[in-house]
């Protein structure tokens, strides 16, 4: 089942003369706290790996963005996402590496779930845009459900996952708790959000349902469903799996508020799955489709194709046999001909998460305007928006 195009760019090449692109000045932006843009803050970026002592010592690459105070983001370096070598790949477009972590205390917390098979750094975008509107995102690498990894079965993928967010959660409060440490007295342990990818908007779901013989995580307060996965029987291609999808009790048993988000060209997750969702999850939820939008346009895929194209030189009738082969028709799919523009994607996915987490974790009343269907009609018209909420 192709919960998530496999961002694999595992190429066999002899040699590649480039040099890495993350040493450029960073780009002057405007600050604006409008929740498509860029917010207020700067954004830092760094990474480091997390081994959970209680499951075998399994082993995590954990990519962290964050908010940095002006007087430290004069200047400085542009983050690099490696996809090849360890140090080649994607240029971040704001985030900056080796900045100090904003001495402002009480952030709130949101972590990201990748896709199935795919890699923690997919969404870049949406990291850096919420790291600049004053949230702590941290993405963990699936081991083992990874484009560097892709070693698990489904259903052992599938059990990993809520527990890999449960163990992000204990990493980060601890380290908000070590005097020593650069995220100390950074976090609000009383708010923390998770949004995911397909595979990981399923992730996303199990932390407040449960799933896969993992429990709900209590401490998370909201939660972001991209495309995810509800019906096994809607999917492409159906799984027999008990975690292939969510059962009715499962879904009405949640009580944070949701907000479903997804493409209505998704041919891999169909959209039919958010409206199933919508009917059974209580409230406050909210559904948003992207007319036009497929799966692989909550991803970085456009902007890898590009990098093997246009940094690397590699036509796209190369990608196959140097290993990129799964990414060609998800690149054709979404990134060319008449395809909807994965800018318009990014914008869209942007309002309506920030908004969402600026609501819904950071408490700011004023972010309602922007989820309603009235918003929509107004400003969006290529969103099909839904609400149900407290009388």
């Amino acid at each position: 089942m192709p919960l998530c195009h496999k961002l694999v760019v595992m190429i066999s090449l002899a040699v590649v003369f480039l040099a890495g692109p993350g040493c450029q000045m960073r780009p002057e932006h405007v600050a604006d706290d409008a929740p498509d843009t860029y917010g207020l803050w700067e954004v830092g970026h760094t990474a480091f790996i997390a081994v959970d002592s209680a499951r075998d010592n399994r082993s995590l690459r954990v990519d962290v963005w964050y908010p940095v105070d002006p007087e430290h983001a004069t200047w400085g370096f542009l983050s690099t996402y490696p996809l090849l070598f360890g140090f080649l790949g994607l240029t971040a477009d704001i985030a900056m590496m080796g900045k100090p972590v904003s001495t402002v205390p009480g952030r709130h917390l949101v972590v990201f779930s990748h896709g199935y098979g795919g890699t923690n750094t997919q969404s870049t975008p949406l990291m850096e845009t919420l790291a600049s509107h004053g949230f702590i995102v941290v993405s963990p690498e699936h081991t083992g459900n990874a484009q560097s990894s892709l070693t698990d079965t489904f259903d052992q993928a599938a059990m990993n996952r809520v527990p890999d967010v449960s163990f992000i959660i204990d990493t980060m409060l601890a380290r908000n708790n070590d005097s020593a440490d650069i995220f100390y007295n950074r976090l609000n342990p009383q708010g923390i959000g998770v949004v995911g990818h397909s595979f990981g908007g399923m992730t996303a779901i199990g932390t407040a349902a449960g799933w896969a013989e993992a429990n709900a995580d209590p401490r998370v307060t909201a939660i972001v469903p991209i495309s995810a996965v509800i019906d096994p029987e809607l999917q492409s291609e159906p799984r027999d799996s008990p975690y292939a999808g969510f059962d009715a009790g499962q879904l009405s048993g949640i009580n944070v508020p949701v907000l479903l988000m997804g493409g209505t060209e998704d041919s891999s997750v169909p959209i039919e799955n958010n409206a199933l969702a919508f009917d059974l999850i209580s409230i406050p939820v909210y559904r948003v489709d992207i007319i036009g939008a497929t799966h692989t346009h909550f991803a970085n895929v456009c902007a890898i194709g590009n990098w093997l194209m246009n940094d690397l030189g590699i036509a796209m009738d190369l990608w196959e046999p140097i290993g990129a082969g799964d990414l060609l028709q998800p690149y054709l799919d979404t990134c060319t001909g008449t395809a909807f523009p994965i800018a318009e994607v990014n914008r869209l996915q942007n309002l309506y998460v920030v908004s969402f987490f600026k609501r819904y974790l950071q408490g700011l009343l004023e972010y309602d305007t922007y989820l309603t269907e009235s918003y929509a009609l107004e400003n969006e018209p290529d969103v099909s928006f839904m609400e149900k909420l407290p009388l």
